[in-house]
């Protein structure tokens, strides 16, 4: 419950101000900086020590503003790739890549900021890119398991 609350949060992180942004037809490439900005942001929180997160849920989020068929195609995307894969990361870094090319195909104007947005989530994967090419990341399934079974552990004590 807490991860789904955290989660919601994050999007809205991005969400917000690129569709408050949006609301006031500021141009395509402002509006890229203003998703880039809030990814940096959550990337790089001042109150953290500037250690946050990856920004893929933050990304997310400042890209849902361009249009719903987007966003479909967006957690399409991630969710084929996690379930065929079992690597969230593989999920966020195909999806990344991806974006551009979807963007371009329903709303041209964006591309460029979106491409913006998808290199900086890219470069915060570089080590999961490593792991992944050594095969050492780990599967979301694996980390599933570990959680259910310190539950049950902590149940049965």
């Amino acid at each position: 419950l807490a991860a789904a609350a955290v989660l919601i949060f994050d999007v809205l992180k991005g969400m917000l101000p690129v569709w408050l942004a949006y609301s006031f037809h500021i141009p395509p490439m402002y509006l890229g900086l203003t998703a880039i900005a809030a990814c940096l942001g959550h990337i790089y929180p001042v109150f953290f020590r500037f250690k946050g997160g990856k920004g893929v849920a933050t990304a997310f989020g400042a890209i849902a503003p361009i249009g719903w068929d987007l966003t479909g195609l967006m957690t399409g995307t991630w969710l084929l790739t996690v379930l065929l894969s079992g690597y969230s990361s593989l999920g966020a870094i195909v999806s990344a890549l991806i974006a551009p090319f979807y963007v371009w195909w329903f709303k041209p104007e964006f591309t460029f900021p979106v491409a913006m947005l998808s290199c900086l989530i890219l470069l915060r994967h570089h080590d999961n890119i490593q792991r992944l090419w050594r095969g050492q990341e780990g599967k979301i399934w694996d980390k599933l398991k570990k959680k259910r079974k310190a539950a049950k552990d902590n149940k049965d004590e």
